[in-house]
């Protein structure tokens, strides 16, 4: 009898040691899928930010490939507009100056790449000198031997966002431009009113 008991006592001994052993692998795979889980709403969320700043910077170059599209057919029609005029004047010229005006037409038609990176670099350092006049800093000369620092080359490798900056940056010295203009308009009306 009792060699009976103890079989029964020793199997409810391993029946314990076995459910509480399963019981701790159990937590412990809990906590490494909830471990898992964190680090992927982690990542998850930080997806989630990158796609909402990838959509902003896809929202910006869109409208700004919208606003060179209508740019760039303004300059086609005011070019066209440009070249019916000469067309106009050209006959009233005598010989000599038509075929210096012709050699100079085509040859302002020529328009070279690395004449483009320098007409785009001196917008770029027309705009920066306005916003420095703009913001009233003294302009004190370098020491000698030092130069002005010259802009890059706007190349392809230079990437989206160089051009990104130079378009945001002429947008903006759009604005301000216009807005001056609006200014300058309604205090001319205003002188309009008072004169009358």
């Amino acid at each position: 009898m009792l060699s009976a008991c103890l079989p029964d006592e020793a199997s409810s001994q391993q029946l314990k040691f076995t459910t509480s052993d399963s019981c701790d692998r159990i937590k412990d795979e809990f906590q490494f899928l909830q471990a898992q889980y964190h680090s992927l709403k982690l990542e998850c969320d930080k997806l989630a930010s990158e796609k909402s700043e990838m959509q902003r910077h896809y929202i910006m170059y869109y409208e700004m490939s919208y606003g060179l599209n209508i740019e760039m057919h303004k300059q086609a029609e005011i070019v066209k507009r440009l070249n019916g005029i000469c067309a106009q004047v050209l006959p009233y010229l005598s010989q000599e100056h038509q075929q210096q005006v012709l050699a100079a037409i085509e040859r302002a038609k020529q328009v070279t790449p690395p004449e483009m990176n320098s007409i785009i670099r001196q917008q770029l350092q027309a705009h920066q000198l306005s916003q420095l006049q703009g913001l009233a800093l003294p302009m004190t000369p370098l020491p000698l031997g030092l130069s002005q620092p010259s802009l890059p080359a706007v190349t392809t490798s230079s990437g989206l966002f160089s051009l990104s900056s130079l378009l945001a940056s002429q947008a903006q010295l759009a604005k301000e431009e216009k807005a001056s203009r609006e200014g300058v308009d309604s205090h001319r009306e205003e002188d309009g009113d008072k004169s009358d």
